[in-house]
């Protein structure tokens, strides 16, 4: 990774379109993965395919007590390998099972897997506050109690060695009974942050009542107990997977559903049983109207990435979900609310969700740490593409994730890279579920080692190894800017990220020289000259980016109103957002709302 910095420094870039392709400086530089790659390098590639060959809780009077699934239609006759029971009040976990347990967990040392290669010890040293009444003592390990013993065996075999921050304060946040608004960004431990103190209640306190009135139907119907929106797919399943971790032995069935896959054969999984939720805004809201599933039975609501839902337009989905349908009101459930970043309509959101929550606001974890050295190079847009040919070629180890404004420009640069006979693939809002789960499951494994993607994959997904971040295309917005940026340089690990810059990005110049300070990078001049010449220019959330964000991780129960200081309406007290909220740069990349259900 060293040997890369220093080659990207080294580069003869020069300001203002004076780069030299590299075919020009030294007759041909070396290709990654020459020759290794599906086809000869005259492939067409279509659409980038080619490379896969396919084109004591509130309410506990009347909910049964705290925690527990509720076991869908009393279908306990189903149960595949490693799933136990409850008996007679007591948790029976099954055996254990070495293929199993290979498959979920891997193998030590194993890259694939993302507890691998994580160094804990980087999270002692990330600032933590915590704010709101009665905050509960935050745990130092992983201990039973007060975690369920069978979850600290799996937390143990996911090689997961202490707590980060956020399960710190989650598990006796949880466990207490409280809600958690939690500001944090991705790679800090926020999935375990969520499951682990569900799980662990879950565990230990049993499946609830199905109601009498829905047993003996013609349709079965699903009464999960814990269910997780996500905005993606893609993040969708990420939570799935890690659950399937966790639930491992236990007697608590994880289902996901989300669109863009046959509803059909995920109602069947929900016929087998549905414990703990994983759902799509989208989906979930189309499965409520079928009637196959029912919120009666929520004890936990959790809110994952809940800005870019926000981003994405799912609010009035969501609050379909939360408020229309049969979900237990506020006082009757446990909610968690994550995100990278908490705005002002977050916090609105928050009032009306949570009731007495406790704020949490985690420090960085390598989105913009030293951790990651960032490179802004200027490059016009014709002479992109021998940019991006100099640096990959490089690169000697590790994944490379490429961003890209556009659905059409991801296609055609997987493309390009197909014929000089790199192993690309890409992902965007465009392709199906299928190709989309091939293409991740292709990088995660080093099969295709440059993945070209839209803005789809730029917020929740842990991909391990990536070890550079290039912006082909710079996005209109900054807070995009830091979370592609933080694909690289996982849990204290370095990185390296790579930017293309050019006079059609000024609109962000000013939030780029701020992130580069900040983070203790070199500034290059043609930046500062820019920045300079843009000062009486303010380009959307570009501009304000630093008020923004510093106002987004605070809590604003501490600006003496309480709640009343969220305003009367959306949008009040939040003048560095405004009207910038779902913004443009995720427009094009998404293809509206329907791409994502």
């Amino acid at each position: 990774m060293a040997d890369l910095s220093k080659k990207v420094e080294n580069m003869s870039i020069k300001e203002k379109g004076g780069y030299v392709p590299p075919h020009l400086r030294n007759g041909g530089a070396r290709r990654a993965n020459s020759g290794g790659f599906g086809g000869s390098s005259g492939s067409d590639g279509s659409s980038g395919g080619s490379f896969f060959g396919f084109s004591g809780r509130r309410g506990d009077s009347n909910r049964g007590g705290r925690g527990g699934f509720a076991r869908n239609g009393g279908g306990s006759g189903f149960r595949p390998a490693g799933t136990g029971r409850w008996t007679d009040g007591k948790h029976v976990p099954a055996a254990r099972n070495e293929k199993m347990e290979q498959q979920l967990f891997g193998v030590a040392e194993d890259p694939n897997f993302q507890s691998s290669g994580i160094n804990f010890d980087h999270y002692d040293d990330i600032p933590v506050d915590a704010s709101g009444e009665n905050v509960p003592e935050p745990i130092t390990e992983f201990t039973s109690p007060p975690l369920d013993e069978l979850l600290l065996e799996n937390i143990k075999l996911a090689r997961f060695t202490k707590p980060t921050p956020v399960q710190k304060y989650s598990v006796p946040i949880v466990a207490n009974g409280r809600d958690l608004m939690a500001c944090a960004q991705t790679g800090s431990g926020k999935t375990g942050g969520f499951l682990f103190p569900v799980l662990s209640e879950s565990f230990s306190t049993g499946p609830s009542e199905i109601p009498e009135n829905a047993r003996g139907g013609y349709m079965r119907k699903a009464f999960p107990t814990a269910v997780v929106l996500a905005p993606t797919r893609e993040l969708a399943t990420q939570i799935f997977d890690e659950a399937k971790k966790f639930t491992y032995r236990s007697w608590v069935r994880a289902t996901v559903v989300y669109g863009g896959a046959d509803v059909g054969s995920q109602m069947r999984e929900l016929d087998r049983g549905c414990d703990l939720l994983v759902a799509t805004p989208g989906r979930l809201n189309d499965l409520l109207e079928r009637g196959k599933i029912s919120l009666a039975k929520v004890k936990y609501l959790v809110l994952d990435e809940a800005d870019r839902m926000l981003d994405m337009g799912f609010e009035p989905q969501i609050r379909h979900i939360v408020e229309g349908c049969d979900m237990p009101g506020v006082e009757d459930r446990q909610t968690l609310m994550f995100s990278a970043t908490f705005p002002v309509d977050i916090q609105h959101l928050a009032r009306d969700f949570l009731s007495d929550y406790i704020f949490l606001s985690v420090g960085r974890v390598g989105s913009t740490s030293e951790n990651i050295t960032q490179h802004v190079l200027y490059v016009e847009d014709e002479d992109k593409k021998s940019a991006l040919l100099d640096l990959i070629s490089s690169a000697t180890d590790g994944l490379t994730l490429i961003f890209v404004e556009t659905k059409r420009m991801a296609d055609q640069l997987t493309d390009f890279l197909i014929m000089q006979n790199f192993a690309a693939t890409a992902i965007h809002g465009d392709r199906t579920q299928g190709e989309r789960e091939r293409a991740l499951a292709a990088f995660r494994s080093g099969k295709a080692n440059l993945l070209v993607a839209t803005a789809v994959a730029a917020r929740g997904l842990d991909i391990p190894n990536v070890t550079h971040v290039i912006n082909y295309d710079l996005p209109s917005d900054v807070d995009d800017y830091v979370h592609r940026i933080g694909r690289t340089g996982r849990a204290g690990n370095t990185g390296v990220s790579t930017a293309f810059f050019n006079r059609g990005n000024k609109n962000i110049v000013k939030g780029l020289v701020e992130i580069l300070t900040e983070a203790n990078q070199e500034v290059p001049s043609f930046l500062n000259d820019i920045s300079r010449e843009s000062s009486g220019i303010r380009g959307g959330r570009g501009g304000s980016f630093f008020n923004s964000r510093a106002n987004s991780s605070r809590d604003y129960r501490k600006q003496g109103n309480g709640n009343g200081s969220f305003g009367a309406s959306r949008g009040s007290g939040g003048s560095s957002w405004g009207s910038s909220r779902g913004g443009s740069s995720w427009g094009e990349s998404s293809g509206g709302n329907s791409s994502w259900w």
